[in-house]
């Protein structure tokens, strides 16, 4: 990873663009709609540092070479962040291809070095992402509060949650029917987590793109991951990178169904064969289990 993806809140913070031109405008679109305060600056006011202080972000757009340098200085004498247009050695940070959803943002970058290669693939991303998707995260962030509270425990509130992203809330808040959406999340938070746990079993040898999409998915979903040793780097890339990480050794399959009868997912990655026993031990005490083989090479 050359460049760490970071967001920065905008909600009463202010945005300085300095200098004129497509460029500028374009910058000023990125953030029409937002809650943040956009201040213009195409003078010689973007030359004094006391334009930018205070400011979360600077961009500098211009083809005068001698209003960036001084446009630049004076952002950095603010101790500002400033994205220069077009010269990324002049830039604290890059822009990237922007999927906007509301609450819910996506972004692709290059680091600066192919913003059309980015634009391309926000394309394909955007595609991913449905419309109602920022309203689910809205739904979301205004109970989170209500959720902490009836749910103290993490392994609950995980696995309440994993449900109604799934559940009918989550469908009447993507359709738009907000009220809807709120009732039935309430409704489902005062009966408490209902999701039952699973242990997965996912083949780990590698190289990961033989791993079929549901075996990726369970990596990503994982709340316990034990692995064997010498499972392949790339495949353990996938995997969830708060997921709590057990060594076989230490994890027996009694283990392993108390704790997805407690609402978790357990994924068990093997190198090996796998063990018959410990797949009819788990199954019998009524857990699901799924074994997750790699697609044939």
């Amino acid at each position: 990873m050359d460049a760490f993806p970071a967001y920065f809140p905008l909600t009463g913070r202010t945005v300085v663009i300095a200098g004129a031109g497509e460029a500028a405008e374009a910058k000023a679109r990125l953030f029409a709609g937002s809650p943040a305060a956009v201040v213009r600056a195409a003078g010689p006011e973007a030359f004094l540092a006391g334009t930018y202080r205070g400011a979360a972000l600077v961009f500098v757009a211009s083809d005068d070479d001698l209003f960036i340098q001084a446009a630049v200085n004076a952002a950095h004498a603010a101790h500002v962040p400033v994205n220069v247009v077009d010269r990324p050695t002049l830039c604290d940070f890059t822009t990237p291809a922007v999927i906007d959803r509301g609450e819910v943002v996506a972004a692709v970058g290059t680091g600066g070095a192919s913003p059309m290669l980015a634009g391309l693939l926000r394309s394909a991303v955007a595609a991913c992402i449905p419309e109602g998707a920022g309203r689910l995260a809205a739904l979301f962030r205004q109970h989170q509060a209500e959720v902490r509270e009836a749910l103290p425990d993490l392994a609950q509130r995980r696995a309440f949650l994993r449900a109604a992203l799934l559940g009918p809330a989550a469908d009447a808040a993507m359709a738009g029917e907000t009220d809807r959406a709120r009732s039935l999340f309430l409704q489902a938070l005062a009966q408490g987590p209902q999701a039952a746990g699973i242990v997965q079993f996912v083949a780990g040898r590698g190289p990961a793109d033989l791993l079929t999409l549901r075996a990726a998915r369970a990596l990503a979903e994982a709340d316990v991951l034990v692995a064997d040793p010498d499972t392949a780097a790339e495949v353990l890339e996938l995997a969830r990178r708060d997921a709590e990480r057990r060594a076989p050794a230490d994890v027996t399959p009694a283990q392993m169904t108390a704790l997805a009868q407690q609402g978790l997912r357990v994924v068990r990655v093997a190198t090996g064969p796998l063990d018959a026993e410990a797949l009819r031990a788990i199954g019998s005490a009524g857990v699901t289990v799924e074994v997750l083989l790699a697609a044939p090479a």
